[in-house]
């Protein structure tokens, strides 16, 4: 049977059905063009840190003498210790809380006010950095008022509260891939609560905690907005060194200690998504 005009159903729905998308006027130019905007800046940077000159405009030969001045420089030692100590600190307590907020609302079954704890999880990544930081500020200041307390465990705590959404994510994402079934095996064979966690769910769930652990660490080791506002003397991260650096002016070193940070983030950035791909 043919359409009114004569033509088959078929061929009629080929020829006036939605195209690809990619296939759209332009698509392609534009997508490439935005590609470009987002990593020609980064691309420059990189290649300028292997520039023997100190200009960082001008290409004169092949270098390894900023990488060499920025690990012999103690003030980014120090910076990068500082760094790595708050990244990791925060992103172990960061993963453990994450873990048991994912558990309790993707295994602990239907409860009243499951959407609410869902929504103040997730709430950090709603709300802008900077009001974040600004309240987080105000009331770390109260409290160091009330306390006396001071030192670094104000700023790994605030990268821990921040930390726990990224974590949270590809932690209550790999739960909600997982088939129950295996635990209710190990519940029929009288296995322990402990037991079913420790020998079942927990190695099921390790790709999805480790994705969401390197996540919160890239955040934590990143993060310059909260770290400003929240960090005390002595306290300086490596981002806020970096800051504080291009305004006197973007060097060679800069650029090397830029490279090393952006290798890092995007080494773990892969593992990621890489562990969130894992399903075995």
């Amino acid at each position: 049977m043919t359409d009114p005009v004569g033509k088959k159903p078929g061929l009629f729905k080929r020829v006036t059905g939605s195209r690809e998308l990619r296939r759209q006027p332009l698509f392609t130019g534009i997508s490439w063009l935005v590609l470009l905007f987002l990593y020609a800046p980064v691309a420059v940077l990189i290649v300028f840190s292997f520039n023997d000159n100190r200009s960082v405009v001008r290409w004169t030969e092949f270098s390894l003498r900023w990488y060499t001045a920025a690990l012999d420089n103690g003030d980014i030692r120090r910076s990068a210790l500082i760094s790595l100590e708050v990244a990791l600190t925060a992103t172990v307590f960061a993963t453990v809380i994450a873990t048991m907020a994912a558990l309790a609302t993707a295994r602990g079954g239907a409860f009243r006010g499951r959407s609410a704890a869902i929504a103040l999880i997730n709430q950090p990544l709603m709300i802008p950095e900077i009001v974040t930081a600004i309240a987080t500020l105000s009331f770390f200041s109260i409290l160091r008022q009330l306390t006396g307390v001071t030192g670094l465990g104000w700023l790994i705590l605030a990268h821990t509260v921040f930390c726990i959404p990224f974590a949270y994510m590809p932690i209550r994402a790999r739960l909600s891939d997982m088939p129950a079934t295996f635990e209710e095996a190990a519940a029929d064979l009288y296995a322990a609560p402990w037991q079913v966690f420790r020998h079942v769910t927990l190695p099921l769930l390790m790709p999805g905690v480790m994705a969401g652990a390197m996540l919160a660490f890239v955040v934590s080791l990143d993060d310059v907005i909260i770290t400003l506002l929240v960090a005390g003397p002595g306290e300086t991260t490596l981002p806020i060194y970096i800051l504080g650096q291009i305004r006197r002016g973007v060097t060679p070193e800069v650029n090397a200690v830029s490279t090393i940070l952006i290798a890092v983030t995007v080494a773990m950035v892969a593992l990621t998504f890489l562990l969130q791909r894992k399903r075995k």
